[in-house]
């Protein structure tokens, strides 16, 4: 999932200086799991607004929304009601895609990111995630006992660990598992060690990247 946390409360309330109304808009998907951009952190962030306005003595009304999704055109169509309302600014608390998708549909509307964006990974234990993937394209872990050295290595070796790996351990920090020693340990185990003898080209970043943003269009899907 899209891993997120919120950005500092001075950087929001900056973004919304001289606004008087104001709608805090979550998303259930991936920055609820994470804890980040659900209902309940759309409910903190919209009480953390109002105090702050009160303290300073500036009149700040603020509502709240929490859209299914925030990356899919129907889920993000239900803001046009309440933006109806005349809003100064929203917040959008989804990951970096939401605001974009929201700016899109509603051109002349104030959108700002309340959440920075980090990472695509998982839970390692409660409050606690990992980076796992960069969303590179063609897909590789199959070749390495089911481990992504692209992102879970610090260098992204493609054949086999650095000189600064030590115990199992990256060189960067203690507290990161070195990539390799968890593939060997995985192929070793699997009987698939054998089969990595060769050496691995580099990742081909041009077939990945070239051409600008990606698109992937299902056709079984299209209407």
């Amino acid at each position: 999932m899209i891993i997120a946390e919120r950005k500092p409360l001075d950087e929001i309330t900056g973004f919304i200086a001289g606004a008087g109304k104001v709608l805090v808009a979550g998303c259930r998907g991936c920055v609820t799991v994470c804890n980040a951009g659900g209902t309940k952190e759309v409910e903190i962030l919209a009480s953390l607004l109002r105090l702050d306005a009160a303290k300073d003595g500036r009149g700040l009304a603020v509502d709240e929304i929490t859209l299914e999704r925030q990356c899919d055109p129907e889920y993000v169509e239900e803001l046009s009601g309440p933006l109806g309302k005349g809003y100064d600014a929203v917040l959008s608390m989804a990951c970096s895609i939401g605001p974009q998708f929201i700016a899109r549909r509603y051109p002349a509307q104030a959108v700002y990111p309340a959440l920075n964006t980090c990472f695509m990974g998982g839970a390692l234990e409660h409050g606690v995630w990992a980076e796992h993937c960069q969303a590179c394209g063609n897909c590789v872990i199959h070749l390495f006992g089911g481990f992504c050295p692209i992102s879970r290595c610090s260098k992204s070796l493609l054949n086999g660990p650095c000189g600064g790996s030590a115990g199992g351990k990256c060189e960067v920090s203690k507290d990161i598992d070195c990539v390799w020693h968890l593939i060997v340990e995985k192929l070793s185990a699997a009987g698939g060690l054998e089969k990595f003898m060769g050496i691995e080209l580099v990742k081909d970043w041009k077939t990945s990247r070239d051409g600008g943003p990606r698109r992937i269009a299902r056709e079984d899907l299209l209407k």
